[in-house]
């Protein structure tokens, strides 16, 4: 009979450490996708309890599958109860919520809620743009707006054609511009122009928005040649050759890349990606971003390259570190768009793929938002435990509240985690929870 009365215990309390187990990671159990070793990550076996042991993890969700309940007592189950707890709230009665939080340092998931469902990012998706574009393109990556010449110059004339060949970069400004004519004229001795000016836009698509923008979104044309973000180059530039004193005998000839091949390059305006970075995802500047998803889009050096080229680039990480990637859309670099779709653990796993490799890192962590501190985190979780132990980018659209980056936990761990609210009625809702979130485990 005790034996009997033993053995229902075991069961009974095997039976909640299963629920609560699968309430964390939110395994459905009916699926059964082929099973291939994507991480190696360090596990707990139940033999002993505690003990760390260098094990492959089999998993065809690398990520959330693994969430598992820690001992009472721990941090960690602390965390997951408080999380528990939050996750409670009727605000998902009529939300969504997708949640998911790994600990950097042990190497093994702490929290996950609808982890793997495909959500809109809003400006998180700006996360996916630079991490993809470090990946691909290098830290050291530089945009060019590029300056040549196709004739002789004869008597302080150019019989021929000035080209510019665009480089889809927002940073260049009205005043490098100016520099750029008056060095032209001073260094290759130009005065006046018999042929024309040549605009080349074929580093891009030519489509004046972005892939699934809203009509009465503020923002582009989009152009491969832009001045502070705008779609204003061939004035300014016309502007500027005038200033220098370069007398031009007719407007551009077209939008085309007009023989380039044969054209010298006399001058180049270049923005290193770290210029770049740092207001694209500190101010969230959307513009910025596309032009990075187009540098991505062009890497494979295809003409009017696009959207669908940049989503390639994503797609091709995203199997690297052991994602599938068919589940995800990639529609633009801002995440403006409403074809964008993710996951929070899709975020995760980018997130710690960067924080593994010293060359994404180092350029991703200096751009990120800090909590109380400058970029859109400046005025949340000031004077709370997060203050400045938040790195992390917001996102913002109609419906969608996000926030994605990393985290210093109470514990010394850094943690990396992706929270999406989505049908939420205002953002500040989203952000009041996001916050929460944040501040809980910085307690």
């Amino acid at each position: 009979m005790k034996y009997t009365k033993s053995l229902l215990l075991l069961l009974l309390l095997a039976s909640c450490a299963s629920q609560r187990s699968v309430r964390h990671h939110n395994y459905q159990a009916n699926q059964q996708p082929d099973q291939v070793v994507v991480v190696q990550q360090p596990v707990t076996t139940g033999e002993q309890e505690g003990v760390v042991q260098e094990e492959p993890v089999v998993s065809a969700r690398p990520l959330v599958s693994q969430v598992r309940p820690f001992p009472e007592g721990t941090w960690q189950a602390d965390k997951q109860q408080a999380l528990d707890l939050l996750c409670q709230s009727s605000l998902f009665e009529t939300t969504q919520l997708g949640l998911y939080v790994y600990d950097l340092t042990d190497g093994l998931p702490l929290y996950a809620v609808n982890a793997a469902q495909r959500m809109r990012p809003a400006s998180c998706q700006k996360v996916v743009t630079a991490i993809t574009a470090l990946d691909c393109l290098g830290g050291d990556y530089q945009l060019r707006t590029e300056f040549r010449t196709k004739g002789k110059v004869v008597n302080g004339v150019l019989q021929g054609d000035l080209i510019v060949v665009g480089g889809m970069d927002p940073m260049v400004s009205p005043d490098e511009l100016f520099e750029a004519a008056q060095n032209i004229r001073q260094k290759q001795g130009i005065e006046s122009i018999t042929g024309g000016i040549v605009y080349d836009l074929s580093m891009r698509e030519d489509k004046p928005l972005g892939w699934g923008w809203c009509w009465d979104d503020d923002y582009g044309p989009l152009s491969a040649l832009l001045v502070n973000g705008k779609d204003t180059f061939e004035k300014n530039w016309l502007q500027a050759l005038s200033q220098a004193g370069i007398k031009v005998n007719s407007k551009g000839k077209g939008q085309t890349a007009g023989g380039r091949e044969q054209a010298k390059t006399v001058y180049s305006i270049r923005h290193s990606i770290d210029e770049l970075l740092n207001p694209m995802m500190k101010n969230s500047n959307n513009i910025y971003a596309e032009c990075l998803f187009y540098q991505t889009a062009a890497f494979g050096g295809k003409k009017g390259a696009g959207h669908k080229e940049a989503g390639q680039r994503t797609e091709q990480l995203l199997s690297k570190i052991g994602l599938d990637p068919s589940p995800y859309r990639i529609a633009d670099g801002s995440g403006l768009s409403l074809y964008n779709y993710v996951s929070a653990e899709m975020l995760v796993a980018l997130l710690g793929y960067a924080w593994r490799n010293e060359s994404i890192k180092e350029h991703l962590l200096t751009s990120l938002p800090i909590s109380g501190f400058d970029g859109t985190l400046k005025s949340r979780m000031t004077g709370t435990e997060a203050d400045g132990n938040v790195r992390a980018k917001t996102g913002t659209v109609t419906g969608i509240s996000s926030l994605a980056g990393y985290i210093t936990a109470a514990n010394g761990h850094t943690l990396a985690f992706a929270i999406i609210n989505q049908g939420v009625s205002s953002s500040a809702i989203g952000r009041s929870f996001q916050d929460k979130v944040c501040i809980e485990l910085c307690k």
